[in-house]
């Protein structure tokens, strides 16, 4: 699917010496490849877990500890969350929405580039999120995975802010059917790249449902490494779909 021509809207800028703006991790304007560094090591760990496999049913309501740039992740035992939607149909998707961040982003499918990992997003496209297009589509059963870049060298990208998502909270993809598929959000963890558990991280909360992970990098910014110490793994289920 060609990457459509688009200007990011939906994150402020940052300063061109790569200075804070808003929540999330430290930018330091390191040189060439930093955006992907963090998440295509993930997705790469989720292809040798093997990609659609039926894990251990995780169950609803399971809360994880989570470590790096997240105070506290899972799920407060005083947010109750709506029973889960039928799986619909399958539909390519074309935005994605989290209005609690303010994002309203276009989608693009997805590969595999020679490492195994899954594609990011262009460099020049840091408000686009990618789809895994081999794998689920949002809203049919099984987890559905996107991928999309915290910052560039000089300024926030689409995920910059994802870690402060709540459980409850709504992530919408508008797909090509007409419909909206609705997922609301059950568990924010940030999982660091030591003893990275890909079952944790990928494996359906609970099977037959339909699932949605958001991915892209967490934990701080190592210098030495240039790359990110943690993923930010956004899980949401399919509650619900809209025109």
């Amino acid at each position: 699917m060609p990457a459509p021509d688009v200007q990011d809207t939906s994150v402020p800028d940052a300063s061109e010496d790569g200075g804070d703006a808003g929540q999330g991790p430290r930018r330091g304007g390191l040189p060439g490849g930093r955006l992907v560094t963090g998440v295509a090591w993930a997705v790469l760990l989720l292809g040798l877990w093997m990609w659609g496999r039926e894990g251990t049913d995780a169950g609803e309501g399971v809360s994880r500890p989570a470590t790096g740039d997240m105070a506290a992740a899972g799920r407060p035992p005083d947010v109750p969350l709506p029973p889960a939607h039928a799986p619909l149909d399958d539909a390519l998707p074309q935005r994605l929405e989290v209005p609690a961040l303010g994002i309203a982003a276009p989608v693009v499918g997805r590969g595999l580039d020679n490492g195994g990992a899954i594609e990011p997003p262009p460099f020049d496209q840091p408000g686009t999120v990618g789809w895994y297009a081999a794998g689920v589509r949002p809203g049919a059963a099984g987890t559905a995975l996107m991928v999309g870049h915290v910052d560039t060298e000089t300024r926030p990208a689409v995920f910059y802010e994802l870690s402060a998502l709540e459980p409850g909270e709504t992530v919408r993809v508008a797909r090509d059917d007409a419909r909206a598929a609705e997922f609301t959000v059950d568990d924010v963890q940030v999982l660091p790249r030591d003893g990275f558990d890909a079952q944790q991280a990928y494996g359906p909360r609970d099977t037959g449902r339909a699932e949605l992970r958001l991915i892209t990098c967490g934990g701080t910014f190592d210098r030495t490494t240039n790359s990110y110490t943690a993923n930010v793994v956004v899980s949401a289920y399919l509650t619900g779909t809209a025109p």
